[in-house]
């Protein structure tokens, strides 16, 4: 998928991408990765990670205009960012399951850390989709969560990476690697080259 993007042209309950993961395993923690465009003013989902027994087990959500949701095992915790003008956002968030502490960089900055489920796992099984929120295992999809715009460059590793020293080219505990991506496209979704 290098230099590609997956394009979600219009709202919709019915268009997603499968996400398959390179190992499956518990996760204790984890750093996640992305790319997204969108002039959405509603909610919408970014990346849902679903078990059987925790539907939001891990959720980046753009609950409303300057406000970023993360959920670990159907808690959540908010980051308020700063307004962006129109354009792409690059967001990186980290959690350990030792402190508990999660942390979001936006376009390279730090915008904050906050404390949810200390000593929690991530389940092993999961289903991963971009461009819906998943509000059962693998669907039950709202189209007023889903997402329309494009996305690009997801990456998730199984351990804390730091930001200062993010390497997308580093393959050690990559669980989703953007350049060797595999991944199933549903519904009314587009693979073009990035601009």
């Amino acid at each position: 998928m290098r230099g590609k993007v997956f394009i979600f042209p219009e709202q919709s309950d019915t268009a997603y991408v499968t996400l398959i993961p390179r190992v499956r395993k518990p996760l204790r923690s984890f750093t996640l990765c992305l790319k997204a465009f969108t002039d959405l003013t509603r909610t919408y989902s970014l990346f849902s990670y679903s078990t059987k027994s925790k539907e939001n087990e891990l959720l980046l959500f753009a609950s409303k205009k300057g406000e970023y949701e993360l959920y670990i095992g159907n808690a959540k915790v908010a980051f308020k960012v700063p307004l962006l003008r129109h354009g792409p956002v690059h967001l990186c968030v980290s959690w350990e399951s030792v402190s508990g502490i999660a942390e979001l960089w936006m376009n390279g900055k730090p915008v904050g850390r906050k404390g949810l489920r200390r000593g929690y796992t991530l389940g092993r099984d999961a289903k991963i989709i971009l461009g819906q929120e998943q509000d059962s295992f693998g669907g039950n999809f709202d189209a007023k969560q889903s997402f329309v715009g494009e996305i690009w460059d997801v990456y998730l590793w199984d351990h804390v990476v730091s930001f200062k020293n993010l390497c997308f080219t580093c393959y050690t505990g990559i669980i989703l690697n953007w350049r060797a991506l595999t991944y199933q496209a549903k519904g009314y979704v587009v693979v073009k080259p990035r601009l």
